[in-house]
């Protein structure tokens, strides 16, 4: 081995070492990774011990009183005296909410929103009976894991807004679960309490580890369109809020301390929020294809518990709607100061368009609904005011096309003039010199089209998540939030019922009808004599027919104010060529000739440039052919 390789080993080893050196994780990451792998292990014990509980668990109905307790206590500590009871209810009620509290592992049994209902018209059930499921694990001294949804809890305390719930480990050591409910609020307060439990759990135990599972019900009539609303959030405790994915099957293990967890459907959801944080998690999504179900939400996580101690451990759970102006004023309110965020449950858009949302569309919408008690007058009315703000850039569009319009005659005779293919640049760029002699930029009137963009797309976010809309009809819309069919079918047609679904939307029909005579209409009107691409008109009937197929299954509200849009359209198109002088604007144009612009725009200049160089190309190829 020669010096040079030696040195250069040297050389990659000091690389190796400091980049390692460089990159070695921090304090809090090494803390961090530590909990999550605790976590875990905790998880797989658990299994274990369930699947020995199982296997284990005596026959009490063929063993006596002493020898079925002795094995009781053999698999539940401490605890064995709540390893057997009768599973009791507990009703809480307020104004918006009816909980149901199981005494067998102290949970929520059942969530029903009085104030809604189904699409079917039944009372709304987030979830019941086994749906759910929320557990706290606990390690005995005798190093057993148990859950506490294996165990009986005794009611001591009950009223109609709230119960506490006590697992009893000993005459005077237990652990309480608190519901309270306030009178006009989906929050519910939910405090886990351990007492003098310090003898009875193990010495090692620092953290609590929550089990909460939930089956999300389909509430609303048009299932491919629900469950692309229904998602797993999650909100970091210093940042921002993620989701897993909506369409297959997802999961993610997270280190890092987090805010809340929430179970969202389309117009509701249930979220489990900590006080201080929730530790290292592993949250899951299943996505279901077909059934009475959409997703099944799981989440194992823990909260930090200190058994010496009989300090609270503060959460709440939100069962509610996935109302915007409800879920921000929880920031103001309840908690204010912790920047829960709980609004970024529902779906207004990207970061551009969830701003023009928040800042104009629903400040706009929430007052025509205060004011008018027709919700589909208010969707036509918030339609009226926004094409009413867009018509400046509208009419820009407008007379840049009525300016190439005019000068469609002597576009003809350059294309008369320079015939054929072989001279199709000479005739583009004769049309460039002439549209920079009157005065005609051919990207005006793109460009007002591309600023409205951003709007029409915030407003394409907002209506499929606007709460506002569900079970308000108008017309023969009989529910805004979803489509209205006109015609069903049962049977399967391959392509057809997987991406049009099976049926017809009328508001959607109408839409698209209008879309394609509005094309006509503007392609007969705005030609200015060129040449068009082959195809291209094809292709602008092509986009109102796949428009169908998109939006078919979309909410009426969205399709009915996309139908008004365009018809409005087409209102201000014609009136504006019924108001327009066109013999007074090519005047106009024809005397711009006599004093053209002395300096090209920025992108004739570029459009020039690269004809010049396409044509030097075209040039040289013909001349290696000859």
């Amino acid at each position: 081995m020669d010096k040079n390789t030696i040195w250069g080993l040297i050389l990659i080893f000091l690389v190796i070492i400091g980049f390692s050196y460089l990159n070695r994780p921090s304090k809090e990451q090494v803390e961090a990774r530590q909990r999550y792998l605790d976590s875990m292990m905790i998880v797989e014990r658990q299994a274990a011990q369930k699947l020995q509980t199982v296997e284990d668990t005596p026959n009490v109905d063929n063993l006596s009183d002493s020898v079925a307790d002795n094995r009781f206590m053999a698999l539940y500590g401490t605890f064995s005296a709540t390893a057997q009871g009768e599973e009791t209810f507990i009703i809480l009620e307020n104004k918006y909410l009816i909980l149901k509290l199981s005494s067998k592992g102290g949970r929520v049994y059942s969530v029903q929103l009085k104030n809604y209902t189904n699409y079917e018209d039944k009372p709304l059930i987030l979830f019941d009976n086994n749906e759910s499921s929320f557990s706290a694990t606990l390690i005995t001294t005798n190093n057993r894991i148990i859950s506490t949804s294996d165990l009986y809890f005794e009611t001591v305390n009950e009223s109609p807004l709230a119960a506490t719930l006590r697992l009893k480990a000993g005459d005077d050591a237990y652990l309480d679960f608190v519901y309270s409910l306030h009178s006009d609020d989906y929050m519910v307060d939910f405090n886990i309490v351990p007492h003098n439990l310090h003898n009875y759990v193990s010495s090692q135990t620092g953290a609590l580890d929550l089990m909460w599972t939930q089956k999300i019900r389909q509430q609303e009539k048009g299932r491919k369109f629900e469950e692309r609303y229904a998602q797993l959030f999650y909100k970091y405790l210093s940042d921002e809020v993620e989701t897993l994915k909506e369409t297959k099957d997802d999961s993610k293990s997270i280190s890092n301390k987090l805010k809340w967890i929430g179970y969202k459907d389309q117009y509701f959801s249930s979220a489990l929020i900590a006080k201080e944080s929730f530790g290292a998690s592993q949250l899951d999504s299943k996505y279901f294809k077909n059934g009475e179900y959409l997703k099944d939400y799981s989440a194992s996580t823990s909260v930090d518990f200190d058994a010496r101690s009989n300090n609270p451990i503060q959460l709440n759970f939100y069962f509610g709607p996935n109302d915007y102006n409800l879920l921000k004023n929880y920031d103001k309110t309840k908690f204010e100061g912790q920047d829960l965020q709980l609004e970024k449950l529902v779906n207004l858009g990207w970061n551009l368009f969830r701003t023009i949302n928040k800042w104009i569309i629903i400040p706009v919408f929430d007052w025509l609904i205060r004011h008018i008690a027709n919700v589909g007058i208010a969707i036509l009315l918030l339609t009226l005011i926004v094409k009413t703000c867009l018509f400046p850039l509208v009419y820009k569009s407008l007379i840049s096309s009525a300016k190439m319009r005019v000068m469609k005659p002597q576009i003809e005779a350059i294309t008369a003039k320079h015939p054929g293919q072989e001279n199709a640049m000479k005739r583009q760029q004769q049309t460039m010199e002439l549209y920079r002699q009157v005065g005609i930029n051919p990207m005006s009137g793109c460009i007002p089209m591309l600023i409205q963009m951003p709007i029409l797309l915030a407003l394409f976010s907002f209506f499929p998540s606007a709460i506002e809309l569900r079970h308000q009809s108008f017309l023969w819309a009989k529910d805004l939030a979803t489509y209205d069919a006109i015609i069903q079918w049962d049977a399967y047609i391959p392509f057809i019922s997987d991406t049009f679904g099976n049926h017809l939307s009328l508001f959607c029909l109408l839409m698209s009808l209008v879309n394609i005579i509005y094309t006509k209409y503007n392609m007969d009107q705005t030609s200015t004599g060129q040449e068009q691409m082959p195809g291209m008109k094809t292709m602008m009937y092509i986009m109102p027919i796949f428009m169908m197929f998109f939006l078919n299954s979309y909410s009426s509200g969205l399709n009915y104010y996309y139908f008004i849009s365009t018809l409005i359209t087409v209102l201000q198109t014609v009136a504006f060529r019924y108001f327009l002088n066109e013999k007074a604007l090519l005047e106009k144009l024809e005397a711009n000739k006599k004093n053209p612009p002395k300096k090209k725009s920025g992108f004739m200049a570029r459009l020039e440039e690269a004809q010049r160089k396409q044509e030097a190309l075209l040039r040289e190829q013909q001349r290696k052919k000859r």
